[in-house]
């Protein structure tokens, strides 16, 4: 795993720090789990995108493969 270093105000480390004790975890783990979700966001998007075309288009999609 590889560590980044940011630079945030002071009012948003603030921030950060008040959402972390709300959730009652550390800051850090609020950070990461954050990136994480936002970066996974896309896929997810996408893969919902793509089901609901599949779903839609099937009688579609079935003539057409016959």
């Amino acid at each position: 795993m590889t560590a980044i270093t940011i630079e945030l105000s002071n009012e948003r480390i603030r921030q950060l720090k008040e959402y972390a004790k709300q959730f009652g975890i550390p800051m850090e783990e609020l950070v990461r789990v954050s990136v994480e979700d936002m970066l996974a966001q896309p896929e997810e998007q996408f893969r919902k995108a793509m089901q609901y075309v599949l779903k839609k288009n099937t009688k579609l999609y079935k003539r057409l493969a016959a």
